[in-house]
């Protein structure tokens, strides 16, 4: 491919598009980074932590979501001189031992008492009692209760809303084994990662994965693979921008090229990862925009050789030679042919990719398009509008604070989180998270108020008002309906109106109906660009959620009941939830017209909607249906039914909603049986009438 260097301009230019900015990847770690430091905070007996490409900031269609979940009472130690560390009474402690396993593996030796879970996960041993990966899995998922698990190597398999997550069951450590020491010399002699990095890493834990080595077809149930996962993570941050987008090429043309339509594919994308790793170490090569494609082929060749010898060494045991029974015999005879053809095209072999030959074809149709040379800093001046968008999203994506409890212990944390030098993302995340704790702390503390004095139930309603009153503030536009539905929920319709209306004016401005269009000038109108904080309060809207076992609105109180039992929560456009609440306000204040109104408001809102502001239709029709239902429309409520039924709702909704049909049956069976005795009786004695 002639003029390279150009071309490799062009290229990151398009993979800055597609895999992020700078910048936008800065905003990705940042935001994740102070959620996971928000997760240890509120953390009780176990934890997750989010892993992989995702938590290195990728957003590409194949990039899942990869958690690592332990118990934080179990200990692993490598050294029992150790054991003295940690407390034996409060903690279970596990020794590594490495001697009779492959490199990269370690069985655990139970040093103390088995208790809770344990006792269903150890297996006895010339006198020692050891931790079965298998066994330990299995339990795990037991006492989590998914019924038929699928796993995925050493994963759960579980299906979210956009994305496939990957739950990986382990153990963790601060100690990191001897057989380390290697790499940490290696690390010293070429100098990277940088020495500040390398302590940073050393410092951090490592985890003993719930999968063995498959030295023979059966795996082997004692062993635990070493992962170094917070240490990759550290190694992809200390990476410059194109060796990012390089680790991206990389795994584009994996996914794109050789492993399309493979279905049982030997290279993924760790290998493409501690390719990147093996090179940068080395040092051979310069990581300049203009270089990409040469990047990209030293790294496609270095691949190709490993996969000629057979042998890949992990980069942190170089012993670990990641190919063993894997790609070997037949399998990598067969990938060595089709490596051996994409290298026979030279680097021109990414136009075999979909995405990177949409990005650089109309480069090479016309050989006059430039670049400007200082590229780098060029594409690091992202408009104002792309920040905040992807900031919106990055912030939208965060779990929920879980129950009361964890409110408690973030809100308690708050002060030691904010001492941290942060970003300004990451403190846009802490506002996030302490609007997510102040949304349910008001409802949760209603149940147990209802046994205090009166004097006392005052002023505890005062107080949780005046929390619902700073989340208005400190939240989303969605964040201000929290006030409405406990107006609501406490009686005090009017009210409850008054704040449905103002946020409806919110909700209905010009920068809010059209935003997702990626237009400047509808961000100009939003007070001259001020910050992120203030933008999430005056321009941001998200689904509502309402929590299991927390009883927001009486109306629901059968989603309420199924959802608990389920462990599950339902989420509500807030244009949705705007207009309920103007039905069941103006229905309690017998304003006919005006719930009439509101109710057809809502449903032209459900059919004129195209996918902008509801994720989920069959739920705005169920939520239609039971407005209907509460103002007594029985026939437009079964209608409406019928059609969120249509749309195959998840199991739970499908459930309640059958159980709101059947008790819409029962009352016209009832109103029906009335209205015939009543004929029956006037029949009969037509001196009555």
């Amino acid at each position: 491919m002639e003029n390279s260097q150009r071309l490799s301009e062009i290229l990151y230019v398009g993979l800055c598009r597609k895999i992020g900015t700078p910048k936008e990847v800065r905003i990705r770690r940042d935001v994740r980074d102070m959620e996971d430091m928000i997760d240890k905070s509120v953390m009780r007996g176990g934890r997750r932590m989010l892993t992989g490409s995702h938590r290195e900031g990728f957003r590409l269609k194949e990039s899942d979501k990869d958690y690592m979940c332990w118990c934080c009472h179990c200990k692993v130690i490598n050294n029992i001189s150790q054991l003295s560390t940690y407390d034996p009474s409060k903690h279970s402690i596990f020794l590594m031992e490495d001697t009779y396993t492959p490199p990269g593996f370690v069985r655990l030796q139970l040093l103390t008492p088995p208790t809770g879970t344990l006792t269903s996960s150890i297996i006895p041993l010339d006198e020692r009692i050891y931790v079965s990966s298998v066994l330990h899995k299995q339990t795990w998922v037991k006492e989590i209760g998914i019924p038929n698990p699928t796993f995925h190597g050493p994963c759960l398999l579980c299906h979210g809303e956009a994305l496939p997550i990957d739950n990986a069951v382990c153990f963790t450590s601060k100690y990191w084994p001897n057989i380390t020491d290697q790499w940490i010399d290696r690390c010293l002699r070429h100098m990277w990662p940088p020495a500040s990095v390398l302590n940073d890493i050393l410092n951090n834990n490592i985890h003993c994965v719930a999968i063995g080595s498959k030295c023979t077809t059966m795996e082997n149930e004692l062993e635990w693979r070493l992962s170094f996962s917070l240490a990759e993570l550290k190694l992809v941050y200390t990476m410059n921008h194109t060796q990012f987008l390089c680790y991206g090429l990389l795994k584009i043309f994996l996914n794109e090229v050789l492993n399309n339509n493979v279905e049982e594919p030997l290279l993924c994308s760790y290998f493409m990862k501690t390719t990147m790793f093996w090179l940068i170490q080395l040092g051979h090569l310069s990581w300049y925009p203009y270089k990409l494609l040469e990047c990209f082929w030293k790294c496609l060749k270095y691949l190709i050789h490993n996969v000629y010898c057979g042998k890949f060494p992990n980069f942190f045991i170089a012993q670990n030679n990641m190919f063993l029974n894997k790609v070997v015999n037949v399998a990598r005879e067969s990938l060595l042919e089709q490596l051996t053809q994409y290298y026979s095209l030279g680097v021109s072999c990414v136009l075999l990719s979909p995405t990177l030959r949409s990005i650089l074809e109309p480069a090479l149709s016309r050989p006059i398009s430039v670049i400007p040379r200082a590229i780098s800093q060029f594409y690091d001046l992202v408009c104002p509008c792309c920040i905040e968008n992807c900031m919106r999203t990055e912030v939208l994506d965060l779990q929920d604070l879980y129950d009361f409890k964890e409110c408690f212990s973030f809100l308690r944390s708050l002060e030691n989180l904010l001492h941290f030098s942060t970003s300004q993302y990451q403190s846009c995340t802490v506002q996030v998270f302490t609007a997510k704790a102040f949304a349910l702390i008001p409802f949760s503390m209603l149940k147990a108020a209802s046994h205090f004095p009166h004097k006392r139930v005052y002023h505890l309603d005062r107080n949780r008002c005046s929390i619902l009153k700073i989340l208005s503030r400190i939240g989303t536009i969605s964040h201000s309906l929290f006030l409405a539905l406990y107006y609501y929920r406490t009686g005090r319709y009017k009210e409850a109106l008054y704040i449905t209306n103002q946020t409806k004016g919110r909700l209905s401005r010009a920068y809010i109906k059209r935003r997702g269009m990626e237009d400047e000038e509808v961000y100009r109108e939003i007070e001259n660009s001020p910050p992120l904080s203030r933008q999430m309060n005056i321009s941001w809207i998200t689904e509502i959620n309402l929590k299991f076992g927390v009883h927001y609105i009486e109306d629901l109180i059968f989603e309420d009941r199924e959802r608990k039992e389920n462990d599950n929560s339902i989420y509500i456009s807030p244009f949705v939830l705007v207009d309920m609440l103007s039905v069941l306000s103006n229905y309690k204040l017998r304003n006919k017209y005006q719930y009439l109104q509101a109710l057809t408001d809502l449903h032209t809102f459900i059919l004129c909607d195209d996918k902008r502001y509801i994720k989920k239709k069959y739920l705005s029709w169920y939520i239609l249906g039971i407005c209907q239902q509460v103002v007594g429309i029985f026939h437009g409520a079964l209608e409406s039914y019928q059609e969120a039924l249509r749309l195959e709702p998840d199991y739970i909704t499908q459930k309640t909603m059958e159980k709101r049909i059947e008790y819409i049956h029962q009352q016209q069976f009832l109103f029906f049986l009335l209205w015939y005795m009543c004929s029956l009786f006037y029949a009969s004695d037509p001196g009555t009438m």
